[in-house]
């Protein structure tokens, strides 16, 4: 299922709402989305729910609204304040965009205190909530592409694509470090993820069985290879089938519209790393 999140449920919300809908408990998102935030949520699920990690690792696109002038202690709107606003009215166009461009690339993050890392064996947001703020670890991220949208003296949009596990939060708060003033995320529309886009999500409020797509359409990202009746057979046991010439990386198995597995091409051969199909 394609869900457009409104702003208020957790990602949680969301799976529970889907879990009561199908009355099933086979059901799992594939990346959270803050309560404030809004936007494409992929929800999987019965057998589907073990495509999650392939759609995880897709690159994803946002809508972002950062206020200038104001550090919060979550990077976000929900948080506390961190010190006085600052004065933002020596902020250019010029110099947004110029900051923007310094955060496009390859770089060490670090994630907020607000954050479901793990620090010292424990989620990071709990250890802030109780007053010990402990930094998590700085992680690699790749900030694909990010653009202006708007400016103002006191906000500004930006769109982004960014890799799976970057924290758009921290890009907000790095921009305001870089601009000298300080800033926070006010706003956040997730528009995409690798092929999938909100544009064919289902509002929330509307939410039916009609929803469910087929597993397939989860994997749109991954080449596809039609088996026959006997190679259906095999990879439906677990069984490796010959890969073609050159094949790399992840595959769709499929039979008749049906996806069977995933495959993984190694040696001349696709192994099945994960089998929907049963035999």
């Amino acid at each position: 299922m394609l869900v457009d999140k409104p702003a208020g449920p957790t990602s949680h919300d969301v799976v529970q709402r889907v879990r009561r809908l199908l009355a099933t408990r086979a059901v799992g998102h594939t990346g959270t989305l803050d309560p404030f935030a809004t936007g494409l949520l992929v929800v999987l699920v019965g057998r589907a729910t073990r495509l999650a990690r392939f759609v995880e690792a897709q690159a994803k696109t946002y809508l972002a609204t950062a206020r200038l002038g104001l550090a919060t202690d979550t990077d976000d709107p929900t948080g506390a304040p961190l010190g006085q606003p600052a004065d933002v009215s020596g902020v250019t166009e010029a110099a947004a965009r110029a900051a923007l461009e310094e955060l496009l690339g390859e770089q060490r993050q670090r994630p907020p205190r607000y954050s479901a890392k793990h620090v010292e064996g424990q989620r990071s947001y709990r250890l802030a909530r109780r007053g010990l703020g402990v930094d998590p670890a700085e992680m690699d991220v790749t900030v694909h592409r990010i653009d202006l949208v708007s400016f103002a003296p006191s906000e500004l949009r930006f769109r982004v694509t960014v890799s799976a596990g970057t924290y758009v939060r921290a890009l907000a708060r790095d921009l305001g470090e870089r601009l000298g003033v300080g800033a926070h995320l006010t706003a956040l529309r997730r528009e995409a993820i690798g092929p999938l886009r909100v544009e064919d999500a289902v509002p929330l409020e509307r939410l039916s069985p009609a929803a469910l797509r087929p597993p397939r359409a989860a994997l749109g990202h991954l080449p596809a290879l039609e088996l026959d009746a006997p190679a259906r057979a095999a990879v439906s046991h677990g069984r490796a089938v010959p890969a073609e010439v050159g094949a790399t990386g992840d595959v769709a198995l499929v039979h008749g519209g049906e996806l069977v597995a995933v495959a993984r091409a190694d040696a001349g051969w696709l192994r099945p790393s994960v089998v929907l199909g049963t035999p």
